[in-house]
């Protein structure tokens, strides 16, 4: 049987790029998403809603995948809900999947709340977790949606005989429009306000995040991994942290930010200066700034995410990952992080998503 996709949240930032990998690969491949994209050529557009298990059935009916990734969550309130709901979203879907027996592989997306709590836990100063981070740490003490998510992948695993992968990235660095968690582009579209109102270009995070290592994880290089993952026998089973394969400090990279957009760099001094906050009455000036240059999207909110930009920048403690245990099955794949930033901002300004 050849392979076959199926690529769960193909909207997304993870999910695009791994489908334009998987499609570079020949696989055919199917995007699900309750709004498909239908921008990336050659891939199949499924719609669906993982909540509804009358929908995954009707849009699922005739296909027969053999590998299914899964790039999608859905935020909520509590992370009770987020419980609810996220492992509601992968049962339903393994569960419509399991009686047609295609499926040889399944690979979910977490992240790195897998050591560090969900997001209230992280930034309220609990006792840190040791770094670099490493798959062998044992789970949390408190509720995770991640746990849940794992453990529907595993239970419908030993159900229906597939293998499995879970990848743990950092911070995504990719474009996508629409996304809830996009630092890249929060960051780029902050500087170019900056850039039009004569503002500085001001670091809002902790003492900690600035001073301290840092990794992050462009979309190319989980995507890669994803596709290892999936297609190497020494993968499988496994969970997987995936960063670029560098570190740095922000304190060092900030003022480069800075210099690509040619507005002045302030760093860390004393205080945390949210760009919730910031940016909480630019929606107006972004509309004009859009209107004067052209550009493809006006509503401020499909492009920045200040909030969660906030929760990874205002941190209270350094947080890198260890790659081991990929790197030792033989996954290689390098990014420098500058690179991943400065080959985003050229892309969102190629495609008019930023002056």
């Amino acid at each position: 049987m050849s392979n076959t996709a199926l690529v769960v949240g193909a909207s997304g930032i993870i999910g695009s790029n791994l489908a334009q990998e998987l499609l570079a690969h020949g696989w055919p491949t199917y995007g699900l998403a309750r709004r498909p994209d239908t921008s990336i050529a050659g891939l199949q557009p499924v719609a669906a809603d993982l909540m509804d298990v009358a929908s995954l059935e009707t849009a699922l009916a005739d296909l027969r995948p053999t590998h299914v990734f899964i790039t999608s969550w859905m935020r909520n309130d509590t992370e009770a809900e987020n419980i609810r709901v996220n492992s509601a979203m992968v049962r339903n879907l393994l569960a419509v999947l399991g009686p047609k027996h295609s499926v040889q592989h399944v690979a979910l997306v977490t992240g790195l709340k897998h050591y560090l709590g969900p997001f209230e836990a992280y930034v309220s100063g609990g006792v840190a977790p040791p770094t670099p981070l490493r798959e062998s740490q044992p789970r949390l003490a408190l509720d995770n949606f991640y746990y849940a998510q794992e453990d529907e992948v595993y239970a419908a695993a030993a159900r229906d005989g597939f293998t499995w992968s879970i990848h743990r990235p950092h911070t995504i660095i990719g474009k996508a429009v629409g996304n809830l968690m996009n630092l890249g582009t929060t960051l780029a579209v902050y500087a170019s306000i900056c850039k039009a109102t004569g503002r500085p270009f001001r670091w809002p995070g902790s003492k900690a995040q600035w001073k301290g290592l840092s990794d992050v994880t462009d979309a190319r290089v989980i995507a890669k991994q994803l596709v290892w993952a999936a297609t190497t026998e020494a993968a499988r089973n496994e969970a997987y942290n995936v960063v670029n394969g560098d570190v740095f400090r922000w304190s060092q990279l900030w003022g480069r930010l800075a210099e690509w957009f040619g507005v002045g760099a302030v760093g860390f001094d004393g205080s945390i200066h949210p760009l919730e906050a910031e940016m909480a009455g630019d929606a107006e000036l972004w509309r004009e700034i859009a209107t004067k240059n052209g550009l493809a999207e006006a509503d401020l909110s499909r492009l920045a995410s200040p909030w969660h930009t906030d929760l990874d920048l205002g941190r209270p403690i350094e947080v890198m990952t260890d790659m081991a245990n990929s790197r030792k099955r033989g996954f290689t794949v390098f990014q420098s992080t500058e690179d991943s930033f400065f080959d985003l901002f050229a892309k969102l300004r190629e495609d008019r998503l930023i002056p």
